[in-house]
């Protein structure tokens, strides 16, 4: 199986547990950019269904697409916590911890 697919998969087995919540740990690491897509695309459908997902991502592109809220961590410490209007909104967060 592919790495895409690998992804599914342990979500799908995840799901059928009938969860309240869901953690997921970098879904796009590694992933074509058709299967990022995808998954953005069946996160989605999890929300709208009720479910809440923790997501513990790198890829900003990927979390804006599914994110409500955005909480940035350095050093085990919260330096910016809000929406993600609110981040893309505040050039001084963006250009410390989100430049490249």
């Amino acid at each position: 199986m592919s790495g895409g697919e690998q992804q599914m998969l342990t979500i799908s087995r995840t799901l059928m547990g009938n969860p309240s919540l869901v953690l997921l740990d970098e879904p796009s690491e590694g992933l074509a950019p058709k299967i990022i897509e995808q998954m953005a695309e069946a996160i989605l459908a999890m929300k709208r269904e009720g479910l809440s997902i923790l997501l513990s991502e790198q890829n900003l592109h990927f979390a804006r697409l599914i994110s409500d809220r955005a909480y940035i961590l350095e050093k085990g410490r919260i330096r910016f916590s809000g929406t993600i209007a609110e981040l893309e909104a505040n050039t001084a967060v963006r250009d410390q911890y989100l430049a490249v």
